[in-house]
């Protein structure tokens, strides 16, 4: 799509690119939802406090990041600056969470810590809706970008279930505490199995990143931890298998 703004170029690429300091930035005060704006190295002055003001203040993620990394997403004079916008509308836990007990529904959260593989978090998603998840939580910063890719493997189930893009998980653990759902995690530190938790109560689950696995600090606010028995000697499942096969349970424990 192509428009014209304060003499300035926007153009919107695969349907998810704005590039262009006034058209960026025009993107966001019109209340265009984006997944993150990126900002080239050495840009200074006055049009970067306002960028950074703006984002902080619309809670949008700001890289700064080499010319060249701009360079790959677009060919023409993208003045130093480049915004994804969102394929799918965020929405908060506050307010999906009170609609789920509303409808009588016992809450089944899931909390992904880190997952940035946009393929892993489509499968998850996936998953997910298959399995009843009311509603995915992930944070503002270090999660995959929701595109074309993500949407595809997730086979739809991105545009059913509520995504909830949120500052701080630990915020969102403190508010679903204090709404009495349980928090659960996956260890390979803990003694119980995953077939003797009880998970019929309100829940949410954090899976967290091939890579570094959950926060240390969620791992301590957690209600429960627990660990998928294996029996062979592989190191470690995929990130999006492991979830299913939790999810599973969950779902065997909820309607057996």
């Amino acid at each position: 799509m192509l428009g014209q703004s304060n003499n300035q170029i926007i153009i919107i690429m695969n349907d998810n690119i704005i590039y262009g300091r006034h058209p960026v930035v025009d993107a966001i005060k019109a209340g265009q939802q984006f997944d993150k704006v990126m900002l080239q190295e050495g840009i200074r002055g006055e049009f970067e406090k306002m960028l950074r003001s703006t984002c902080r203040e619309y809670n949008i993620q700001l890289q700064v990041v080499p010319k060249t990394r701009l360079n790959r997403f677009v060919k023409g004079n993208h003045q130093g600056i480049i915004g994804f916008t969102s394929l799918i509308e965020y929405q908060h836990i506050e307010n999906v969470l009170p609609l789920i007990f509303e409808n009588s529904e016992t809450p089944l959260i899931l909390i992904l810590d880190g997952i940035t593989d946009v393929r892993n978090f489509g499968a998850i998603a996936r998953t997910a809706e298959v399995a009843g998840v009311h509603a995915i939580v992930i944070p503002q910063k270090g999660a995959a970008l929701i595109n074309a890719d993500a949407i595809k493997t997730s086979a739809g189930a991105l545009a059913k279930i509520p995504i909830c893009r949120e500052k701080s998980l630990f915020n969102v653990i403190d508010f679903l505490h204090n709404s009495g759902v349980e928090v659960f995690v996956s260890s390979l530190e803990s003694t119980d199995l995953i077939f003797n938790v009880d998970f019929k109560n309100p829940m949410a689950l954090v899976i967290g990143s091939e890579d570094n696995g959950v926060h240390p600090k969620i791992m301590k606010i957690a209600d429960k931890q627990f660990i998928i028995p294996q029996i062979g000697t592989t190191d470690s499942l995929n990130v999006s298998v492991a979830t299913g096969m939790m999810l599973y349970e969950v779902m065997r424990q909820r309607i057996g």
